[in-house]
């Protein structure tokens, strides 16, 4: 969409939830009003119910801010740690190769 902004690039090693973050106040049946830290400025502090996930006790769940390095533009680098597998797959007329990642 034109014009939105995103907390990062979709793919498969974009994070999933950031946080925890605490509700400051219900707006309607379905949308929150979120306390952002600093580094989140920029982003919009409503939120729909379908964007939040409750908040576990299992701290291995969550992803710190901190650890993702997020720039002021709310973009990150990603960072290989490790190449687990790889295979080339043959099609008709091309080969794709597939490479699992940590």
């Amino acid at each position: 969409m034109k014009g939105v902004m995103r907390f990062g690039k979709k793919g498969k090693l974009s994070p999933r939830y950031m946080g925890p973050y605490q509700i400051l106040r219900h707006i309607g049946k379905v949308t929150y009003e979120l306390e952002l830290p600093n580094d989140l400025a920029s982003a919009h502090l409503i939120f729909h119910d379908s964007m939040l996930k409750k908040c576990v006790e299992d701290p291995t769940s969550i992803v710190p801010l901190e650890r993702l390095g997020v720039k002021e533009n709310l973009s990150y680098e990603e960072v290989l740690v490790k190449i687990l597998d790889w295979q080339v797959k043959k099609l008709r007329n091309k080969q794709v190769a597939f490479v699992k990642v940590l």
